[in-house]
């Protein structure tokens, strides 16, 4: 038996008629994406646009510090991007992608329907304070009953997007044939049309309704999210007679466990440094698998479970227990995850940059000048769409005109490397930091000087518009940057887990800025000084809570930077519907291009 056999062995009948069966599937193609995107834009808008100034809501209608409803937005967002790693197990090994976006689609309803309750019945919230500062500081605090309510609100929304964010993407993917020259331009526009209609929903939400919400009427604010979230719900049941469904296969984490179990129980079997004369169980891959990884030589350790020892195999060539005895394929996929994990760490510290644009960003807006002319004032919720601004310009910029011009100089396909683009990313999320830090102690020092005994300052809500725009730029490199790294150093079938990690980063961040948080208000200040985040934000000293960020940001970077230079992408070929093969770094640079 060879070391490694990197044929696909394309004349094996039971493999061709399991390809030619797929190709008799009915595919969904764009009237399922129709479906598939307008209930993933209306569950957007539904959940968003409850969400976008609910630090506000809490600090003006629950009466909280913003300490603590910085605490609250930052556990419940942490939990919310935890959800997603049970929704991929549940969907890949149980129920499949739609019935969990399905499920999710109804727990995410209720938790919409939870907290406009308890906008829009007094027994559920504080009472208004009267004659009291819009940053809170009433006596009236919520009560047990208020706060869960709240937490049952949230707790439904996290169940909700546990379920739709590691399928939604999947789920229009399934609709596509991508073993087709057409079917690959279709995920690549479904992609483009995806990010598209979400920056779209962010912009409405974060003037529309955020708008709604603070000049208007909380009940109204909340209950037009919670209508819209009703209508994509009855959207995704329309759908279901175009949709193409794909069966689960079982967990991928159910794939990790056998992998990790063989190698360990071969654990005192030696490898000879001679693969030459080394048996590895390498089988043709599965029809439904798009993508073959040959052996490699990182991670020899697990190498282990997919050597053939005496006994693993019966007379059929069928392993005889899956757990001493994996394929090739197998081992590979998980040298992929452990190559991944490093990198995706080092994401974690990048993204609480963003964690302060809606909590600390918000409160300093609170504090300073927000009108446009004599009658309008921004609400301080929307301050963020600078950042939205800031990618809607830079990404086609960056597209048409940077790409083609660092490309001449480089010689690289996409000008810069996936993780080059991830590093450009965490430079601006300390260099927004930084700045932000600057802004605040300007703007402290001119509202200590204006004596307003509300605190307010005569300077202008676009002296933070520096900050969001770095950490706009940041987005732009980072965050979509890790979407396109995820997806093409993953496996096909690991996807759902490569959006689950790219959620469990949030989540991550989210933690960790809470954890922070909790530590400065603590610890900071003291001798008859307040702390750097003290409830009246003219007494603290938030630059210095900034400027702790962008130090851990260095740290962060001189980390990723270690990380990136001993990286190995995935290499390999893609089987496509002629059986021919394209490299991966081919289909990285070029994820349209035709099979030839």
């Amino acid at each position: 038996m060879d070391v490694v056999k990197m044929n696909v062995q394309k004349g094996s009948p039971k493999f061709h008629n399991e390809r030619d069966e797929e190709k008799k599937k009915k595919h969904g193609g764009w009237r399922a994406i129709t479906f598939i995107l307008g209930n993933e834009t209306l569950e957007r808008l539904g959940t968003i646009g409850l969400l976008s100034n609910f630090m506000v809501y809490l600090m003006r209608v629950f009466h909280m510090e913003q300490v603590d409803a910085s605490n609250v937005i930052n556990i419940w967002s942490g939990l919310t991007n935890l959800t997603p790693l049970v929704g991929a197990f549940i969907s890949d090994a149980y129920i499949g992608r739609f019935k969990t976006i399905a499920f999710a689609s109804f727990a995410t309803l209720l938790g919409l329907v939870t907290i406009t309750l308890t906008a829009s019945l007094p027994k559920l919230h504080p009472r208004p304070c009267n004659n009291q500062p819009p940053a809170g500081g009433c006596v009236s605090g919520p009560n047990k009953l208020h706060l869960g309510v709240l937490l049952t609100g949230l707790a439904f929304l996290s169940v909700g997007s546990g379920g739709i964010r590691p399928c939604s993407i999947p789920f229009g993917v399934d609709q596509f044939d991508q073993r087709t020259e057409e079917g690959l331009k279709g995920v690549a526009s479904f992609f483009n049309w995806y990010y598209t209609t979400f920056t779209i929903v962010l912009l409405i939400t974060q003037t529309v309704v955020v708008y709604i919400q603070d000049q208007i009427s909380w009940v109204i604010g909340f209950s037009i999210p919670t209508g819209l979230m009703a209508c994509a719900v009855l959207l995704f049941f329309l759908g279901m007679k175009h949709y193409v469904y794909v069966k689960p296969e079982g967990s991928i984490f159910s794939g990790i466990a056998q992998v990790i179990s063989a190698a360990f129980k071969k654990r005192k079997v030696k490898i000879p440094a001679d693969d030459a004369a080394v048996e590895f169980y390498d089988p043709p891959v599965k029809a439904t698998v798009l993508s073959k990884l040959p052996h490699t030589d990182q991670f020899r350790f697990l190498d282990k479970a997919a050597l053939i020892t005496v006994g693993d195999l019966n007379v059929d060539g069928v392993p005889t227990n899956q757990r001493r005895l994996c394929s090739v394929q197998q081992v590979e996929e998980v040298k992929c995850l452990i190559r991944i994990i490093p990198v995706w760490s080092a994401g974690i510290i990048a993204l609480v940059t963003m964690s302060q644009q809606g909590t600390f960003t918000v409160s300093q807006a609170l504090k300073m000048d927000r009108h446009i002319g004599r009658n309008f004032q921004v609400p301080a919720g929307s301050m963020s769409v600078i950042s939205l601004l800031t990618i809607g310009i830079w990404l086609p910029f960056y597209d048409r005109i940077f790409v083609p011009s660092i490309r001449k100089i480089t010689g690289h396909k996409s000008g810069i490397t996936l993780l080059q683009r991830v590093g450009v990313g965490i430079v601006f999320a300390i260099l927004s930091m930084v700045v932000a830090g600057l802004v605040e102690r300007v703007r402290r020092n001119a509202a200590v000087n204006a004596g307003d005994p509300t605190g307010m300052t005569e300077m202008s809500v676009f002296w933070l518009a520096p900050q969001l725009i770095l950490m706009g730029l940041c987005e732009a490199f980072n965050i979509i940057g890790q979407i396109e790294f995820f997806n093409s150093q993953f496996p096909e079938h690991m996807r759902s887990i490569a959006n689950s990690l790219f959620s469990l980063s949030f989540a991550g961040s989210s933690y960790l800025s809470s954890v922070i948080v909790t530590t400065v208000h603590k610890f900071s200040g003291g001798n008859g000084r307040p702390d750097w985040l003290n409830k009246d934000i003219n007494a603290g000293k938030l630059d210095y809570f900034y400027y702790l960020i962008a130090g851990l940001g260095v740290v962060n970077l001189v980390y990723f930077w270690y990380c990136a230079r001993s990286y190995r992408y995935k290499s390999g070929f893609q089987i496509g519907d002629d059986d021919q093969k394209r490299s991966f770094e081919d289909i990285e640079m070029n994820p349209v291009k035709p099979l030839k």
